[in-house]
C-alpha cells in the first residue's frame, strides 16, 4: 500500500443533491440551440454530471489556487500531455512532450523500473484533488506516446433530474449598440435570444466508493471535507445572465458504517421524497415544495446528515 492511499476514507458514503434555477439555464444542449436540457418523454429537465463536476472543479481551484494537493487536472487553456510530463519529470523520465523522445524514455524506464506506473500515479493523485475524486485518463498521444496510465476515481454523480416538468423558454433581448458602421444607417439596435427556466427544482445522486479509494486515488477524508464545501457553494461563484439565480438548498450524506456498506444506495435514496405542496399547481420557488426523510427505511447503522450552506 502506498502512502497515498494509506490515507483513504475507511467508510462508504452516498448523497443527494437539491438544487434550483430560477430564469436560467442550468445546462444548456449545444445541439439544440443551448435550449435548457430536457427529456423529450417527460419534460423532465436534466444536468449532466459532467456539468457539476465543472462547477466542483472551479471551486476548488478559485479557493486554493494551483497548489497540491488541491491542483485541478481537467481546467482551460492547459494542455493535459504539460501536466503528464511534469508527472513524468517528477520520476526521473525527462524529454520534450511534443517529440518523440519522452516516448522512447518513458518505455525505457518502465523496463527497469516495474514501479514506475505505480510512482507516476501517486504522484497525480497526491497533487490533483480531480484525479483523486473523479478519476482521470491521463493519457495523450503526441508522437509516440505520453502516458501517466488510467483511474477510475471513488466519487461519481448521476444525471440531475428535475422534480417536475420544465417548461424552457426562449427569450428575445435587444441591445442598443450595433456592430458595424454600415448597420448605423439601417439599425437603431439588434435583437437576440436566450433560453431560460423559469423555475426548476433539481436533484443529483452521488456515490463514495471506499474501496476505490483505498485501492487506487487515496481520497481521504480531507478531501470528502472539501467535497461537501465545494458542493454547498458551486453555484455562489458561478453567477452569470446566462445561468441565473442558482443555488443548493439541500445536502444529504449517507455514511455507512463501513467501506463495503450497511444497504444499497437506492434504498437509501428513496427515503427522501420531494414533491410540490398539493395546493401549488405551478412551482415557482423552493418554498413550494415538501421535502422529507423516511426515517424507518434507513438502517440504524446508516449515519443521515443535512448539510444547508451556512
Amino acid at each position: 500500500m502506498s502512502e497515498q492511499t494509506a490515507k483513504a476514507i475507511q467508510n462508504r458514503y452516498d448523497f443527494s443533491i437539491l438544487y434550483d434555477v430560477e430564469n436560467g439555464n442550468p445546462n444548456g444542449d449545444p445541439e439544440s440551440g443551448n435550449m435548457p436540457r430536457t427529456d423529450s418523454e417527460t419534460g423532465i429537465g436534466i444536468v449532466t454530471d459532467v456539468c457539476l463536476k465543472r462547477k466542483i472543479r472551479n471551486y476548488v481551484q478559485l479557493i486554493n489556487g494551483d497548489k497540491a494537493p488541491w491542483r485541478i487536472y481537467i481546467k482551460q487553456q492547459v494542455p493535459l500531455n504539460r501536466l503528464d510530463a511534469e508527472a513524468l519529470k517528477a520520476v526521473g523520465v525527462n524529454g520534450d512532450p511534443d517529440v518523440d523522445s519522452i516516448g522512447k524514455a518513458l518505455k525505457k524506464a518502465k523496463k527497469e523500473n516495474g514501479e514506475l506506473d505505480r510512482l507516476i500515479l501517486d504522484y497525480m493523485c497526491s497533487n490533483f484533488f480531480d484525479i483523486r475524486t473523479f478519476g482521470a485518463v491521463m493519457t495523450t498521444f503526441v508522437k509516440g506516446g505520453l502516458a501517466c496510465g488510467q483511474v477510475r476515481g471513488p466519487v461519481q454523480l448521476g444525471f440531475s433530474r428535475s422534480i417536475d416538468p420544465i417548461f424552457p423558454q426562449s427569450v428575445t433581448i435587444t441591445r442598443v449598440a450595433i456592430t458595424t458602421e454600415k448597420d448605423q444607417e439601417n439599425k437603431n439596435n439588434e435583437m437576440g435570444n436566450k433560453s431560460i427556466v423559469p423555475y426548476g427544482l433539481y436533484r443529483a445522486d452521488g456515490y463514495v466508493n471506499a474501496k476505490l479509494a483505498q485501492k487506487t486515488t487515496g481520497f481521504s477524508e480531507e478531501d470528502l471535507a472539501m467535497l461537501w464545501q465545494a458542493i454547498l457553494n458551486m453555484f455562489e461563484f458561478d453567477h452569470s445572465a446566462a445561468r441565473g439565480k442558482m443555488a443548493v438548498r439541500k445536502l444529504y450524506v449517507f455514511k455507512h458504517s463501513n467501506d463495503l456498506g450497511d444497504a444499497p444506495s437506492y434504498k437509501l435514496f428513496d427515503s427522501i421524497h420531494v414533491a410540490h405542496k398539493p395546493e401549488v399547481e405551478t412551482p415557482r420557488s423552493f418554498s413550494d415544495y415538501d421535502v422529507t426523510v423516511d426515517t424507518s427505511a434507513i438502517p440504524q447503522s446508516v449515519e443521515l446528515t443535512e448539510m444547508v450552506d451556512g
